[in-house]
């Protein structure tokens, strides 16, 4: 049998490995990266909290909650029956406001380290939705659950509720906001919620 020129050969090689480099890169990350991903940089910001400051920590924690939550799924949840009904002008004003929120506390919750740390204890995948369970481990020994649930945008896994020793931020903010709407209309709630963005700031002067 002829044998192809070497550089023919070569070249075929080298269209194989980048064929099985594309498939590989394609490869979409497992639910627990992303939860990973948040994890890695919440305990740097503790450990650096003092020295970052306040805006230091919304400033490093605000993109990686832009690639790890969806926070249009988390709007439109919240907002229960009252989704349909809002303007797009206002979906996108509540939405900048509540991504804003969620910076704003974490910056003020995860703001010193005292030997915390973050454990996976696993992940469950079931018809495009996924459970990753981890814990936080205190320098005492002592945890709190804390459970995500996720579902996927695209290629990617992007996080839609966060359960803390069994209670849902998602329940607990669909029957606050809901209420707030269902009373004083989606301008009061924005109105309420930079209120508390505000607080944040100033207790962290």
């Amino acid at each position: 049998m002829t044998r192809a020129p070497r550089p023919f050969r070569l070249f075929l090689l080298a269209l194989c490995l980048a064929l099985t480099g594309a498939s590989v890169a394609a490869e979409p990350a497992p639910p627990t990266a992303t939860v990973e991903k948040l994890h890695a940089t919440l305990l740097e910001m503790m450990k650096e909290g003092a020295s970052l400051g306040y805006a230091g920590r919304v400033e490093r924690v605000g993109p990686v909650l832009d690639d790890t939550f969806n926070f249009e799924t988390i709007g439109r949840v919240v907002t229960g029956r009252h989704w349909k009904t809002l303007a797009a002008e206002k979906r996108k004003a509540f939405l900048d406001t509540f991504r804003k929120l969620s910076t704003a506390t974490y910056a003020d919750n995860f703001s010193s380290f005292d030997g915390e740390a973050f454990k996976t204890l696993g992940e469950e995948i079931k018809k495009g939705a996924s459970l990753v369970r981890t814990q936080i481990v205190k320098s005492d020994g002592g945890t709190v659950s804390l459970n995500y649930v996720l579902n996927k945008t695209g290629e990617e896994w992007r996080i839609v509720n966060v359960i803390a020793d069994g209670v849902s931020d998602l329940a607990l903010k669909r029957s606050e906001y809901g209420a707030v709407i269902g009373k004083d209309g989606i301008d009061a709630l924005i109105a309420k919620l930079e209120a508390k963005i505000a607080s944040y700031a100033a207790n962290n002067k």
